[in-house]
This record gives C-alpha cells, sequence and structure tokens, in this order.
C-alpha cells in the first residue's frame, strides 16, 4: 500500500517542466505586435510563465500576461501552437501560442506597457518575426503565423520545427 508520503516523495521525484503562454495579437494590415523587456536582450510575444501552482491554466495565463504587460484584456481565440522547448541552463519549456485576433487603431493606441518589464512595442511583418524573436521563439510565431491564416488545426512544435513524424 502506498502512503501519502511515498507519493509526495515520488511527486517530488519527478522531472521540471515550466509552462509559458503568449498571444499572437495582429493589425488590420497583419503584423503582428512584439514587445521589448528590459530583462534580456531582443524581443517577445506578449506573454510569460503559467502560474500552475495559483491554479492558472495557459490560455488564462496568455490573458493575464497580455493584460499586465500592454493593457490589452480580451477573450483569446484558438490555440495555434504547443512547442517542447530545450533550452541550455533552464529545464524543458511547453509553449502555448494562442490567437490574439486584430486589434483596431484604437486598441493599439491604448497599449500601455508595464514599465518594470518592457521598454517598448513594435508591430513587424510575419515574414520578419525570425529576425527579431530569437531561436524556436521566432520559429513558433511563424509557425503559428502560418496556421492562423491556413485555418489549420494547432501546430505541434518541438524546437519550433513541426517534429518528424514515420
Amino acid at each position: 500500500m502506498t502512503t501519502t508520503d511515498d507519493y509526495a516523495s515520488y511527486i517530488a521525484s519527478l522531472p521540471r517542466v515550466l509552462a509559458g503562454a503568449a498571444a499572437l495579437y495582429r493589425d488590420a494590415a497583419g503584423r503582428v505586435l512584439l514587445v521589448e523587456p528590459n530583462y534580456r536582450e531582443g524581443w517577445a510575444l506578449p506573454g510569460g510563465t503559467v502560474e500552475s501552482d495559483r491554479g492558472e491554466s495557459p490560455r488564462t495565463a496568455a490573458r493575464r500576461e497580455s493584460a499586465e504587460e500592454i493593457g490589452v484584456d480580451v477573450p483569446l481565440g484558438r490555440l495555434l501552437a504547443v512547442d517542447w522547448t530545450i533550452g541550455p541552463d533552464r529545464p524543458p519549456l511547453v509553449a502555448y501560442l494562442y490567437d490574439g485576433g486584430v486589434l483596431d487603431e484604437a486598441r493599439l493606441a491604448s497599449i500601455r506597457l508595464q514599465e518594470e518589464e518592457l521598454l517598448s512595442w513594435r508591430m513587424v511583418e510575419p515574414a520578419e518575426l525570425t529576425a527579431y524573436l530569437p531561436g524556436a521563439l521566432g520559429r513558433r510565431a511563424q509557425e503559428a503565423y502560418r496556421v492562423l491564416q491556413s485555418r489549420e488545426g494547432t501546430a505541434e512544435l518541438e524546437n519550433g520545427r513541426r517534429p518528424v513524424t514515420p
């Protein structure tokens, strides 16, 4: 018979996996909204860590992070991509990317950056995403945009690429 202590020890021994969630917001011209963090080089999509210890789902995290980071709090659309990424100096990450929808001029003009984390924002052509977003994040964003345009189902990715299947 398994005791509560045995079960707790087993759970504590399991590998650690991080979870993140973001939204792909666009303007009427189809450009993608990126944010510039102040805590690292480069650009990112609005989003962040899923607070699973608080019972938060990836969808809820993407919406919460968007509201905190850029002041945009709108219901998110469908899940565009799920990406399993392995990175140096961190546990594996499963990243969820949702359709944030098209932001009209008034919504774009109302963006207010979270000054504790962000320096600026900009709209970028989809073809330029990998130039602004590093590694798997850039590939993930481009693949999600492609899925959105093609109306395909959710993309399953590994390090931003579709896995090779037999």
